[in-house]
């Protein structure tokens, strides 16, 4: 079974630079307390630590 990691936006994009926006969609957030479960991998760990003000882990699986 696969790690994988629940995470919730808590913050706005707006009025944050275009990258940040991106690393959200990229992750699949777009809407405030939108959470999503995602693979625990390197790459999901880097864009969580890029936009670490806007989201939170909830909770971390397997």
């Amino acid at each position: 079974m696969a790690k994988t990691i629940v995470v919730k936006q808590i913050g706005s994009p707006i009025r944050r630079p275009a990258d940040q926006r991106a690393t959200l969609v990229g992750l699949g957030l777009n809407k405030m307390h939108k959470t999503r479960e995602l693979e625990d991998t390197p790459s999901v760990r880097g864009m969580v630590n890029k936009i670490s003000h806007l989201v939170e882990i909830v909770e971390e699986r397997g």
